[in-house]
């Protein structure tokens, strides 16, 4: 690969589920003279596209994003094609701290002008080394190490029972007892696990109430659906690739097209 001009222009896409927060940092980067907003991603399945299509020098990616986190962005895409990567994260100082540690950037939200001319800076120094792609596995082990530490800087105790306000009530729906959690705009329909059981509506963000349990117990069906692995009955294929859930409450939840290979490899093997 040749050498890369210094004043060449660093090519970069933004993935972010947030639409105001992916707005705003594209509007920074469109005010840098020398960065190429090349495309957006407003899910990890489509940074996957976008990438795959486009190829940019940099790829900053929200790290949680429903069905396809930014994590899994790079896990997902081949190593010829995984350009220099920096995650935005809403996280507090302490779990960014790891970050500084690693070969790999990160943007705290709200992303500021300054700090964010620092990634860029960094990224432009690694592109002009002829041998940045050659490296790339090494560049990899970086990423996830980050990753996984900003994940143990999480809360440890997972949510076990969720309020849900009804009238002048509120009414504490153990975690145990529900079947599937379903995102309808900016409601969530929490389905228990009896046969005909409850369904419960609160207002909350999906990828939000996921981060808060237990990831042993859930699955993610698709962009808009989780699943209590106990309370599935069967799993049918269907064509294509993807696969059909049936719960035990009698729902039947479709699997995306991303999520079919977690599904595989989470739930069909021993």
């Amino acid at each position: 690969m040749p050498n890369r001009e210094i004043d060449a222009k660093l090519r970069v896409v933004v993935a972010d589920d947030e639409r105001p927060a992916r707005a705003f940092l594209v509007a920074l980067l469109r005010d840098c003279d020398d960065v190429e907003v090349v495309g957006e991603a407003a899910d990890g399945a489509e940074a996957v596209e976008l990438i795959e299509r486009v190829r940019p020098d940099l790829a900053l990616l929200d790290l949680q994003m429903p069905e396809l986190d930014g994590l899994g962005v790079v896990r997902w895409l081949r190593k010829d094609v995984l350009p220099l990567v920096a995650f935005v994260t809403a996280y507090d100082e302490y779990a960014v701290r790891a970050f500084e540690l690693n070969a790999v950037d990160y943007l705290l939200k709200p992303v500021d002008a300054p700090r964010l001319r620092q990634t860029l800076t960094r990224a432009h120094d690694r592109l002009e080394r002829a041998d940045w792609r050659a490296t790339g596995a090494e560049e990899g082990a970086p990423v996830e190490a980050a990753a996984a530490r900003e994940g143990a800087a999480q809360p440890p105790a997972p949510l076990r029972r969720i309020p849900v306000r009804r009238r002048d009530d509120v009414v504490f729906v153990p975690v145990e007892q529900l079947a599937s959690v379903v995102a309808d705009g900016e409601l969530l329909h929490l389905h228990t696990a009896a046969a005909g059981g409850e369904r419960y509506t609160i207002t909350y963000r999906l990828k939000d109430l996921e981060a808060r349990l237990d990831p042993a117990e859930f699955v993610r069906l698709s962009r808009g659906t989780l699943a209590r692995v106990d309370a599935i009955l069967k799993v049918s294929p269907m064509p294509g690739g993807t696969y059909l859930v049936t719960l035990r409450n009698g729902q039947q939840l479709p699997v995306s097209r991303i999520r079919s290979r977690v599904v595989r490899d989470q739930l069909l093997r021993l």
